[in-house]
């Protein structure tokens, strides 16, 4: 079960890595207008989460008290994820 469990994480962490190469090749990859206002509104609401969560994180820290810790691979993990779901949405949206 414990090994079952490590091969899991370790699909999981790998996808995560594929997800981080494909956001940053995506942005850099040049495009025609639809592309370029794709990648613009993608990264738009990319950040727009990123800045929320680290928001989150601070407003929670201070009402417990607790210095502000935010751990890298959870946050870049988070922003990857949306970044590939929103680029999906608006790839359908204006047909990408």
């Amino acid at each position: 079960m414990e090994q079952a469990m490590l091969v899991v994480f370790l699909a999981f962490l790998l996808v995560l890595i594929f997800l981080d190469l494909a956001m940053v090749v995506s942005m850099l990859r040049p495009g025609d207008e639809r592309k370029q206002m794709i990648v613009w509104k993608t990264s738009a609401f990319t950040l727009l989460v990123a800045v929320l969560m680290l928001v989150f994180d601070i407003v929670e820290a201070l009402i417990k008290g607790e210095a502000v810790l935010v751990n890298p691979f959870i946050h870049l993990s988070v922003v990857a994820m949306v970044y590939f779901v929103t680029l999906m949405v608006e790839k359908k949206r204006y047909g990408g």
